[in-house]
């Protein structure tokens, strides 16, 4: 009898143990999906051997201009690169810019585009396009002007490329998305040169407005549009809107599709998060909610007439009460006084544009943003 009985416990405790071991696996494996995808926050790798897979980058924190800590909130940059070769640490454009803010006390997630052609102060002292930091001086010139130009206090990234996002949707089996005749058009034809990028083939789509099944080489070439009504500024919300359904898919798939995304996407992924600081996040993994995104900056215009500059820019109206509204935004400070830094950027811009708090803005929220708005 009581070797009966102490039988059945070993049996009982191997069995709970593999449970947990399961469990936490699973965890760490949605963490990878999430920092993908949410880009960010919490993906989680399959077991600690799997971690080696990432492409770790060490950053100097006296190249990241942080400002003044934020408090409760971890605060992560995360890249989307048009990366045809798979760099990830410079040289390439950074097609999509994301501030993630997590709440360290609710698990609330916070997501903010940064419109990739915004006018911003750069490293030297020189105004270009946002994207353009990355291409010269990679994640960390890239995070010194967000924390330069927002007041924030960024220290670590997340950056992965085309193919990452393409392998993970594919793994889960797809992504419903709901288009306009337009956005299908674009899409069929933005997602011959999306696999082209990629190196995979480009599956059957049928050009028609209403809700599609779109694989990974879809759903990119649909985040990638911006020759739509809106242009820029609709795309930010394509990218959002691919993250979040990506991150919910994941969050419903089983042990063995999450494993095969952390085999095939970690080698695409650069961040300076360590392993550590990884595993800490995994323990949280399924707690993180998307609760708000948005684009920034909140009022602009285009302008095509940036002194000493060709092309044409995003220019933030009113530069410093955007930044006040994005610290209200991510971290309910709403009567946030911005930096004297921010100030003269501020007074740079309305030099170099003309353009000034009376300056018509455009529209830059749409049906989608408002309905989600609404939802909440």
């Amino acid at each position: 009898m009581n070797k009966k009985k102490k039988k059945n416990y070993q049996i009982s405790r191997a069995e709970r143990k593999k449970l947990i071991k399961r469990r936490r696996r699973k965890r760490m494996i949605l963490l990878v999906v999430e920092v993908i995808i949410l880009a960010v926050l919490s993906v989680v790798a399959y077991g600690v051997f799997k971690l080696g897979k990432l492409d770790f980058n060490i950053l100097d924190e006296r190249n990241l201009e942080a400002y003044k800590d934020t408090g409760p909130y971890t605060n992560i940059a995360l890249f989307g690169l048009d990366s045809r070769n798979d760099e990830l640490e410079g040289g390439v454009q950074s097609d999509s810019i994301m501030i993630a803010s997590i709440n360290n006390e609710t698990s609330e997630v916070k997501l903010i585009s940064v419109y990739r052609d915004t006018l911003l102060k750069q490293k030297d002292g020189t105004y270009e396009k946002a994207n353009s930091a990355y291409n010269v001086g990679g994640p960390e010139d890239a995070i010194s002007m967000l924390n330069r130009n927002f007041d924030l206090d960024i220290k670590n990234y997340i950056s992965v490329n085309f193919s990452a996002l393409i392998k993970a949707i594919d793994a889960l089996g797809g992504i419903e998305l709901e288009m306009t005749e337009e956005e299908a058009d674009w899409c069929y034809k933005y997602a011959m040169d999306t696999a082209e990028i990629a190196g995979v083939e480009c599956g059957d789509f049928e050009v028609k407005a209403g809700k599609q099944h779109v694989d990974g080489v879809h759903a990119v070439a649909y985040a990638r549009i911006r020759y739509t009504e809106g242009n820029d500024f609709k795309r930010t919300e394509r990218q959002r809107e691919v993250l979040e359904k990506t991150a919910q898919k994941a969050k419903e798939a089983d042990f063995l599709t999450l494993n095969q995304i952390v085999d095939e996407v970690f080698p695409l992924i650069s961040t300076s998060f360590s392993m550590q600081d990884l595993l800490g996040f995994a323990a949280n993994a399924l707690d993180y909610t998307i609760v708000e995104t948005s684009g920034f900056p909140y009022q602009v215009t285009t302008s095509e007439n940036v002194i000493s500059h060709t092309g044409s820019y995003v220019v933030p109206i009113g530069f410093t009460d955007n930044v006040t509204k994005l610290h209200g935004a991510l971290f309910e400070d709403s009567a946030y006084q911005p930096s004297e830094t921010v100030q003269q950027i501020n007074d740079d811009i309305i030099y170099l544009t003309g353009v000034t708090e009376d300056t018509e803005a455009l529209q830059t929220t749409f049906d989608e943003d408002i309905q989600n708005e609404e939802s909440q």
